[in-house]
């Protein structure tokens, strides 16, 4: 296991060991886990086995990050630049773009040679789905970097959820407006996933465009052209599911839309959770607060994270969107979610449910205070009432 080092004139030399360096491997090849129900199928004849892959996920993983506990653990600061600097850990970013890639297309040629089933196909498809969704994890990852080759590999694996959007409406629109009633991916206190979906979705489609507009007048150019990074990545969209298409016959179209659907519900549903019911507070020149830890839900759940490129360390993440992920650190007094990413997904999907548990956190941390609660514009004019 690697060691680094760094000799401070008053601690005196720091060592540091990353326990998780190989374990990061786990998110490198958590896109390979739908051939888990393909193979089981070509093993077993059964199409029931194709939704083993999705139990694994929703049921087993939050199970594991309840048994295990919590990693607190942070790299000491003066040893984050080498972190950061050590190439493996980008590696295993480049190595898990083709893999989605892999997956998609594997997928596609799986429904055609195959007679599913609907219960079947549905589920294949939704497996597929969660894994291109968490391609946009990995474009996540590499888009916030300034390293023309992260950037390039993010715009081509976010090509495979058809989501080219992300990376300009994500870095310059979210990171902007987070844990504001202006921004379109942080959900209000008392908003249901299933209200959520329709400002998040289509707000960001148009935010992105805006801003990738604005970019390129900036530079004197037009906004339909090659220029226009969300093009770039959606003309990979175009040729990918078009190849998938004739190379596998009409079959596969259903296949392709499903788990591009699904692939956009797994980005709302981590939007969702990341950000509920969190505000900045205006400064009195009418402008917002900066972002800090305390305005992103933190997990972590070392199971989860492990999948996700520590995607769960997000108040860090927002306060210091450069960092790298195994640099991420842990804070004490930020908002803590009760379980991973999984078991969150699965309360998020039951409003009753998630607003029993998630309500009295998000009044807790603001002593019971709406007034200082990211809400609804109906129950903001409640709160403006005399």
């Amino acid at each position: 296991m690697k060691t680094y080092t760094f000799d401070d004139p008053d601690l005196g030399q720091i060592s540091y060991v990353d326990g998780k360096r190989y374990l990061w491997l786990m998110s490198v090849l958590f896109p390979l886990v739908p051939l888990i129900g393909m193979g089981l199928m070509v093993w077993s004849g059964q199409q029931w086995v194709l939704w083993v892959p999705l139990l694994f996920l929703y049921a087993f993983i939050p199970l594991l990050d309840r048994l295990f506990p919590n990693d607190r653990c942070n790299p000491p600061e003066q040893i984050v630049p080498q972190l950061e600097a050590d190439v493996y850990y980008r590696v295993l970013n480049y190595l898990t773009v083709p893999l989605h890639f892999i997956i998609l297309i594997v997928g596609a040629w799986f429904v055609a040679n195959n007679e599913l089933g609907w219960g079947g196909f549905l589920g294949h498809s939704l497996m597929v789905g969660v894994i291109s969704g968490f391609g946009i994890n990995t474009g996540h990852e590499l888009g916030h970097k300034k390293n023309p080759m992260d950037r390039l590999l993010a715009r081509l694996v976010l090509a495979v959820p058809f989501y080219g959007h992300f990376t300009m409406e994500h870095n310059v629109g979210h990171h902007t407006e987070v844990a504001t009633p202006e921004d379109s991916a942080s959900a209000r206190f008392g908003e249901s996933i299933y209200q959520f979906v329709l400002r998040e979705v289509p707000g960001g489609i148009s935010r992105a465009w805006r801003l990738e507009r604005q970019r390129l007048q900036r530079r004197g150019l037009k906004c339909w052209s090659l220029s226009n990074e969300v093009l770039q990545s959606y003309l990979v969209s175009v040729v990918l599911y078009a190849g998938l298409v004739l190379a596998f016959g009409w079959v596969t179209l259903p296949f392709l839309l499903i788990q591009m659907v699904y692939a956009w519900w797994q980005l709302t549903s981590a939007n969702y959770i990341e950000h509920y019911g969190l505000l900045r507070q205006k400064l009195a020149n009418g402008s917002y607060e900066r972002c800090r830890p305390h305005h992103s839900w933190n997990a972590n759940h070392v199971a989860s994270n492990l999948l996700t490129f520590h995607l769960e360390r997000h108040s860090d993440h927002h306060a210091y969107a450069a960092r790298r992920y195994q640099s991420l650190r842990h804070f004490d007094d930020v908002p803590q979610l009760p379980s991973g990413y999984f078991g969150m997904f699965l309360l998020a999907y039951v409003p009753l449910l998630w607003r029993k548990v998630m309500d009295p956190k998000v009044l807790e941390l603001v002593d019971a205070d709406i007034s200082r609660v990211n809400v609804g514009p109906v129950l903001a004019t409640q709160v403006q009432k005399p």
